[in-house]
């Protein structure tokens, strides 16, 4: 599949967010992974604010973006990026739309060419199961952050193209996704957090539908 750097919000992975109280208890991992599934098992749909920060290693660069994110089970995703450039991102069970206003550009794909290749696309769309999916293991040197929340390092089970690890920071309330961070096997990161959560929200299916604006150029990858 081969898509503009622009179309896949890098790693795209889990998601559930945020709260946080004073006292992290203590937890066997097993009990965390179980609170945590349950936790995203509960969340049918999910809107957030989001804070992407990307930095490529050999350049030693930083780009952060901002937007909305939202997500309805099953395989519905919409990501409206909103700083320091627009762009959307919106996927169904169907099709997968990646709309550039600056170039007046929309590419088109099929999901489920996404859906099959991407096993952390397929958590965040309501597909996936950690503990089928991933190895998972406290981080080390420790296993909560400052606030007393939970730091899980994740390796995908199976071979997934350029991942390396993944560093969820789980809420140590509600067991819900704050952050997670990609490494690739290049040692680039991306780390996404997530703010203002409201789950179960009512999102309209065709909420997750794209329609192209008049005048944009169509570029439709399904088949090819």
């Amino acid at each position: 599949m081969i898509f503009s750097k622009k179309f896949m919000p890098a790693g795209l992975l889990l998601i559930f967010f945020l709260v946080l109280p004073a006292h992290a208890e203590s937890i066997s991992l097993n009990d965390l992974i179980v609170k945590l599934q349950e936790s995203y098992e509960r969340a049918e749909s999910i809107e957030a604010r989001f804070i992407q920060k990307a930095t490529i290693k050999s350049i030693k660069k930083t780009e952060t973006e901002e937007g909305i994110v939202y997500f309805k089970k099953p395989k519905r995703m919409r990501w409206v990026y909103n700083k320091p450039d627009l762009k959307e991102l919106v996927i169904n069970p169907q099709i997968a739309w990646f709309y550039i206003p600056e170039d007046s550009l929309v590419y088109i794909q099929d999901a489920k060419k996404i859906f099959n290749s991407k096993l952390t696309i397929s958590f965040l769309s309501g597909i996936g199961k950690l503990k089928d999916d991933f190895q998972i293991n406290f981080s080390q040197p420790t296993a909560t952050d400052e606030e007393g929340n939970y730091l899980l390092d994740l390796i995908p089970r199976g071979f997934e193209a350029g991942v390396g690890k993944i560093l969820l920071v789980v809420n140590k309330s509600n067991f819900q996704i704050m952050e997670f961070s990609l490494t690739d096997i290049y040692g680039n990161i991306t780390r996404i957090t997530f703010k203002d959560m409201k789950t179960n929200t009512k999102l309209p299916d065709t909420f997750f539908i794209f329609t192209p604006p008049p005048g944009v150029e169509i570029y439709d990858m399904r088949n090819r």
